[in-house]
């Protein structure tokens, strides 16, 4: 998923740096990437304290795609520490974060957290969410497993994801909708 969309977008110039948590997934992850050269570096390992290593990188330039598991409570209270530290080392960087919405207060709680923590170091944000379907418990014949919303929240984004989130949202709730229920939101500040 994330790991070759993102490898995809690369210029020749650029370096792509990978970590993953569990031992198994590393282990696919880097056979995905085998062939990827020098570009592509993976690391078995916890990204959130890989990216202390990284920041600030020698370009002075980086994305820093942030997609936890979040099967663990403290994912979103790391993720927030992670992040204030970051801004610290490399206020400059582009910051992206994946969370699934769901019925866990921590969930909900790291957006409002984190629009906090921008708007303190005087950075600009954006906020997408996409909801597909109702999370609801629906009856067993019209339950349909995964996940039936996330977010993506952006500290220091490029300036035209804006107008192109407001144009693709719309098409992409249309295309995904799984019932009635799915909608999306796009906010943003400086």
């Amino acid at each position: 998923g994330s790991p070759w969309l993102a490898q995809q977008g690369l210029r020749d110039i650029d370096r792509l740096r990978l970590y993953e948590l569990h031992s198994t997934d590393a282990r696919l992850l880097a056979a995905n990437f085998k062939d990827a050269g020098r570009q592509v570096q993976v690391t078995s390992g916890d990204g959130l304290a890989g990216m202390k290593a990284l920041l600030p990188p020698p370009s002075r330039r980086a994305l820093v795609l942030i997609d936890p598991s979040y099967e663990v409570k403290t994912d979103y209270a790391t993720i927030y520490k992670s992040l204030q530290d970051a801004l610290q080392r490399f206020a400059t960087g582009t910051y992206a974060v994946w969370y699934p919405i769901i019925a866990r207060q921590e969930a909900h709680d790291l957006p409002r957290r984190l629009k906090q923590l921008a708007t303190k170091a005087g950075k600009g944000w954006l906020h997408a969410t996409l909801t597909v379907k109702s999370g609801k418990t629906a009856p067993l014949a019209e339950k349909r497993p995964g996940l039936p919303a996330s977010g993506m929240f952006l500290i220091n984004p490029p300036y035209t994801l804006h107008g192109a989130l407001k144009e693709a949202l719309p098409q992409m709730q249309q295309l995904l909708a799984q019932d009635r229920h799915a909608a999306h939101s796009l906010e943003a500040a400086g």
